[in-house]
């Protein structure tokens, strides 16, 4: 579970970067109110699955994943251009992330989860 929260959280930095790219200074309503919504919904994400998943870790795979989830809308929508180079670099980004994911976690210094709640295997 803290996995999916924390991939949902990477979705929500793309979405408020990319408003914040629209909001011009914040002084174009809608985009602004986006990304204040959008940043909140990220950033509580995030303080959840650091809870559950160590704190180097989960603050790599959001702002990997927040940056390349950014930079794939921009070029989808036009706003930056498209590359062999840039797509191997996420493609980079993106392998680094799942690599994140699938080394297991040995630290002693880990902490355990939360009484009465399983440890996150998602």
């Amino acid at each position: 579970m803290a996995w999916t929260v924390l991939l949902v959280s990477a979705l929500f930095e793309a979405v408020w970067a990319t408003a914040l790219g629209r909001s011009n200074g914040f002084t174009e309503l809608w985009p602004t109110v986006e990304d204040a919504v959008a940043l909140v919904i990220s950033m509580v994400g995030l303080g959840w699955a650091m809870k559950r998943i160590p704190i180097g870790t989960a603050y790599a795979v959001w702002t990997g994943l927040g940056a390349a989830l950014t930079v794939a809308c921009a070029m989808a929508t036009g706003d930056e251009a498209v590359s062999a180079a840039k797509l191997v670099f996420l493609a980079m980004i993106i392998g680094a992330v799942v690599g994140l994911k699938l080394v297991p976690n040995e630290s002693a210094g880990t902490p355990l989860p939360p009484a009465g709640e399983a440890p996150d295997r998602d």
